[in-house]
C-alpha cells in the first residue's frame, strides 16, 4: 500500500530543526514508525520490538548508544525506559538538533518519561489515527473552529466522502485503508497484541479475559457519560479496578475522556466526564457491528457519529502539534432555564455536546446525525451567557447537511466533512 501523507509531517520536521530529541507517540498502529522512516529514511533505525536489541540496550546502555550514534531512530522506546538518562547525556554533549528520533505506543507513560528526563530537549508529538482530511488527501491544515471565516476558508477544498459509514466502520488506522485488509482479522490481532503487550506492561493485569470484557463494555458506552459503577456491575469487578483500567485505556491512546465544563457561574452543572473511543473502527469491532450498513442503521449510530465528529475535531488540533486537552469540554446540567412543572418551579436540563475555548471565547457545538439542522437544537447555547468573564462565540450544529449555512444569528450548520 502506498504511503499516506500525514498532516503532522510539517510539525515533525520543524521540531527536528529546533529540538535535540523528537518523540512521536500515540496508540498502536497509527503509523508512527512509518512516518519517521518516510521523513528520515537516511538515518539508522533500531527497533526494540526485537528482544535481543532490547536486552542489549538494557544491559549495557552506554555501549548500545556508542554503537548507534545520532542521528538515530529508536522505535518502541517504551521497552527500555532506562535509556532516557543516557539519551539526555548524549544530547547534552552536542549542540546539534535532530539527534534522537523516538517513537512508542504508550503515550502517557512516554510523555512522563520524556518530561522527567529530557525536559527542554524533546518535542513530544502525538500521532492520532488518520483523519478524514488525510483519508480524502486534503492539504488543509487549520484546526477546526465553528466560525464563518473557517467555513469560508475550508469551503475551497472540502470533499464529501461517498460513504461516510464505511469510513467510520473501518476506522482510521493506516493499514485499514487497504481495501484488501480483512476488517475482523485486523482488529482481532490488534486487540490481542494490545492486551498481551500494552496492558500487561502498563498495569500487570492478570485477568485479560475480564479486561477484554471491560473493553467491550466501554465501547458500548462511547459518546456517553462515564459511569464506573455501571461498568463494574457488567464486568464483575469493583469500581476502583474499573477506574484503574479506564486510566490504562486512556494512557495507551484507546479512549479519550472529555471533561465537563467547570465554572462557578454554572452551579447546576453535572461534573461527570464522557468517554469516547479514539477510533470508531475498533469500537465497532468490539461491539460487533459487522458491516457499515448495520452500524448506520443500528441503535448506536448516533453515538458513533458523535464519536467520529469529536475525534476529527481533536485530530485537527493534534495534527498541528496543539495540546487540545486544556481547551475542550462539554456541558450538561440544569442551568438552562426555570420552567413550571406540576405547579412547581424547576430547571430544565440542557446539554452542549462540545465546547472549544479560545482566547476567552467559548464556541458551543451540537452534533446531530440528521441531515436537517434546526435552530432549536442550539437552545442550550445560551447557558454560556451566564459566565461573566467569558464571551460566547459562534455556535454550530455539525451534521449530515448538504452544505454549510446559517440557522440563526451566531449559529451555523456545518457538514461533518468541513471539520
Amino acid at each position: 500500500m502506498d504511503y499516506i501523507k500525514r498532516a503532522i509531517e510539517e510539525v515533525v520536521e520543524h521540531s527536528a530543526k529546533t529540538f535535540k530529541c523528537i518523540l512521536v507517540t500515540g496508540a498502536r498502529q497509527t503509523g508512527k514508525s512509518t512516518l519517521v522512516k518516510h521523513l528520515y529514511s537516511d538515518i539508522k533505525q533500531v527497533s526494540f520490538d526485537d528482544p535481543f536489541v532490547e536486552e542489549q540496550a538494557k544491559n549495557n546502555p552506554e555501549m548500545f548508544l556508542s554503537l548507534n550514534e545520532p542521528p538515530v531512530f529508536l522505535d518502541e522506546i517504551q521497552y527500555v525506559p532506562s535509556l532516557f538518562r543516557y539519551i539526555k547525556q548524549s544530547s547534552d554533549n552536542s549542540d546539534s538538533k535532530g539527534l534522537f528520533y523516538l517513537s512508542g505506543s504508550q503515550p502517557f507513560k512516554l510523555m512522563e518519561l520524556a518530561s522527567d528526563s529530557l525536559a527542554g530537549r524533546v518535542a513530544i508529538i502525538e500521532l492520532p489515527p488518520l483523519s478524514l482530511r488525510e483519508i480524502m488527501k486534503s492539504n488543509y491544515t487549520s484546526p477546526f473552529l465553528p466560525t464563518m471565516e473557517y467555513v469560508q476558508d475550508r469551503n475551497k477544498e472540502a470533499i464529501k466522502p461517498s460513504n461516510i459509514w464505511k469510513i467510520i466502520h473501518r476506522g482510521g488506522y493506516p493499514e485499514m485503508q487497504d481495501p484488501d485488509m480483512d476488517w475482523a482479522m485486523f482488529f482481532s490481532s490488534y486487540v490481542k497484541t494490545y492486551l498481551e503487550r500494552d496492558v500487561r506492561e502498563l498495569a500487570a493485569v492478570q485477568d485479560l479475559d475480564a479486561f477484554r470484557r471491560f473493553m467491550v463494555a466501554c465501547a458500548a458506552r462511547t459518546g456517553q457519560m462515564l459511569n464506573y459503577a455501571n461498568i463494574a456491575d457488567e464486568v464483575g469487578k469493583d469500581a476502583n479496578t474499573i477506574k484503574n483500567w479506564i486510566s490504562i485505556l486512556e494512557a495507551s491512546g484507546i479512549v479519550y475522556i472529555l471533561e465537563p465544563y467547570a465554572n462557578s457561574a454554572l452551579k447546576r452543572a453535572i461534573k461527570t466526564p464522557k468517554l469516547y473511543f479514539r477510533d470508531t473502527g475498533l469500537a465497532a469491532y468490539l461491539t460487533r457491528w459487522l458491516t457499515p450498513e448495520t452500524l448506520a442503521t443500528g441503535a448506536m449510530s448516533g453515538e458513533f457519529f458523535e464519536t467520529f465528529v469529536i475525534s476529527e475535531i481533536l485530530k485537527s488540533y493534534s495534527n498541528r502539534g496543539l495540546d487540545y486537552r486544556y481547551f475542550v469540554s462539554y456541558y450538561r446540567g440544569k442551568d438552562k432555564k426555570k420552567i413550571k412543572k406540576n405547579g412547581a418551579e424547576t430547571y430544565e436540563e440542557a446539554e452542549i455536546d462540545f465546547i472549544i475555548e479560545q482566547d476567552g471565547v467559548l464556541y458551543p457545538i451540537e452534533i446531530k446525525q440528521s441531515a436537517n439542522a434546526l435552530a432549536d437544537m442550539t437552545s442550550a447555547f445560551q447557558v454560556l451567557d451566564k459566565i461573566p468573564e467569558k464571551k460566547r462565540g459562534t455556535g454550530a450544529v455539525i451534521c449530515m447537511c448538504p452544505m454549510p449555512g446559517s440557522l440563526r444569528e451566531n449559529v451555523l450548520q456545518i457538514p461533518y466533512w468541513f471539520i
